[in-house]
């Protein structure tokens, strides 16, 4: 589990980079939707009771 968590702290991490050289708008935009979408997983692999539980 740790290794997906790592994962995705690691793109979290490079699309906000990217976020401050973002040229355009919709570059932006579209940074900020996937930045949303890694803290929507992150919140779930972090909640109590997900821990081995399929």
């Amino acid at each position: 589990m740790s290794t997906v968590i790592e994962k995705l702290l690691l793109r979290k991490q490079k699309l906000v980079e990217q976020l401050e050289k973002a040229p355009s708008t919709e570059d932006r935009d579209k940074i900020e939707h996937e930045l949303e979408q890694i803290n929507t997983a992150l919140d779930f692999l972090d909640r109590p009771g997900t821990k081995g539980a399929r």
